[in-house]
Parts: structure tokens; sequence; C-alpha cells
């Protein structure tokens, strides 16, 4: 037997059953489960980086029954059904795809000319920017995020910046804002400043988001791959330490040196 899409609804349904449900599920509210929503979309995150895509499934799954909970809750508040969350996001599709569907509907589907990547993009943003406007979102951050992750929340910002021409021209004019925040942080250690500090290493950090995005790559994904790259050769150490009777609590900077080179080489 394969169960679909409707056994699911139904599941989440007789979990929040007021009589039979379960106790944990019915306690549960839109702000109480946010946490879980954000675990396990960065669990899909992982498993796909971890290129272990035998788990995608089971962890797509962990997600989408995140969707249906959120659609339970409210259909119970009477506020939407998970079909309304269907056919919002379908429309929304269609009307950001003109180049795929050009009358907005499946069935003008194949009557369009080829795009370039480029003006697909400019198309997109051309229309997300007139459903902010339809929202009575007026100012340029009005709809990112304060709960992303910082790096992705600076990202995001700095985005819509360069759109009104807030930004470098070229990668080399971010390099060079590199060096001057570097040379800021260092005189605000110099002179013992502890807020001072703070606020520079803020800077460098959020010109290291503008390096990326010059760059073309995503500084959350990127800083990830570098802790789980950092996590995988520590454990290596932890492993070959042990099986050369070396006590890293005492070792002497040479010897861990030595096993950090032996761990990269693995």
């Amino acid at each position: 037997m394969s169960y679909q899409l409707n056994d699911l609804v139904h599941l989440m349904a007789c979990l929040r059953d007021f009589e039979h449900g379960c106790p944990w599920d019915r306690a549960q509210t839109y702000q109480s489960i946010v946490p879980f929503t954000l675990e396990e979309a960065y669990e899909v995150a992982d498993v796909i980086e971890r290129g272990a895509l035998d788990e995608l499934d089971a962890e797509l799954g962990d997600l989408l029954f995140q969707v249906i909970f959120y659609a339970r809750i409210a259909e119970e508040d009477g506020r939407f059904t998970l079909d309304d969350v269907i056919h919002t996001i379908v429309s929304k599709l269609l009307s950001r795809h003109p180049h795929v569907f050009p009358g907005g509907t499946f069935e003008s589907f194949g009557e369009s000319a080829s795009a370039s990547v480029e003006s697909i993009k400019q198309t997109w943003e051309a229309k997300k920017a007139e459903e902010r406007v339809a929202r009575g979102q007026l100012d340029l951050f009005d709809d990112v995020p304060l709960g992303l992750p910082s790096l992705t929340r600076a990202q995001k910002i700095q985005k819509r910046a360069s759109r009104i021409g807030f930004d470098w021209p070229t990668i080399d004019g971010v390099l060079e804002k590199v060096s001057e925040e570097l040379g800021e942080l260092e005189r605000a250690r110099s002179a013992q400043d502890p807020e001072a500090v703070i606020e520079e290493y803020g800077d460098l950090l959020f010109t290291m988001v503008s390096l990326a995005r010059h760059l073309g790559i995503n500084s959350e994904q990127s800083l990830r791959l570098a802790t789980q790259k950092f996590e995988s050769r520590i454990s290596q150490v932890i492993r070959l330490a042990e099986s050369q009777g070396i006590d890293l609590t005492i070792a002497t900077d040479n010897e861990k040196n030595g096993l950090w080179d032996q761990a990269k080489s693995v």
C-alpha cells in the first residue's frame, strides 16, 4: 500500500482531534512549531550538502508535515485550508513565469518564446515588486523577515539595496572594503574598545557577505560547508590522536599541527 497526500492530511486531522487525538499535537500553535519547521528545513539542507540523497525523501516528508500542521491549525481557526495554500502558490508561480505561461494559465503553456536567464530574473523581481505594492509593502525591505539567519538576511538586504544602485560595481571595490574593515577592526582592538570591536567585526562580516554575493555564492551555505569540513577534520584529529597515544589536552603545537596535516590528507 502506498500512502498519498490525502492520507497525511487525514492523519494530521486525527492527531488534532479533540477527543481521540494526541495531546502534544493538540497543544501546538503556529508559534510553537516554528522551531521544528526551521530544524526540518536545515535537515533537508544537511542531507543534500552531505550527499546523503537516500535520506532526502524522509527529510522532505518531515518538512511537508510542517506545512500540513500549519494548514490544519489555520483550518481549525477558520483562516484557510491546505487547498487555499496550494491555490495561492500555483497562482503565484503561473503569474511569475510569463516566459512559460504567457497567459498566466496552464492552457497558455507552450505558447511563449524563449527567454534569457537574465530577462527571467528581471521579470521575477518585477512581479515580486508588484506583489509587494499590492500588499501595501512599500518599503524596500518590508518583506525581508527579521527571523532569517543573519548571513542570509544580510545577503537579501544587500541584494535589495543593489536594485537602487547601492552596491560596488566590481568585486575589486568589495575587496578594498574588506581590507578597510580589517584595518578598522585592528584599530578598535588596539584601542581596547569592546563596543567598537563588536561594531567593526559586524561591519567586516557584512562586507564578507557582500564579497560572497559578488562571487555568486551563498554565504550561509558556504559557512555551513566550512563548519562541516572543520568538524570532520577535528573528529579525524581526535581519532588519530587516540590511535597514536597523544593526549590532545597536553599535546604540543607541533604535535597538533602534525595531526591536523594528517587529517587533511585523509
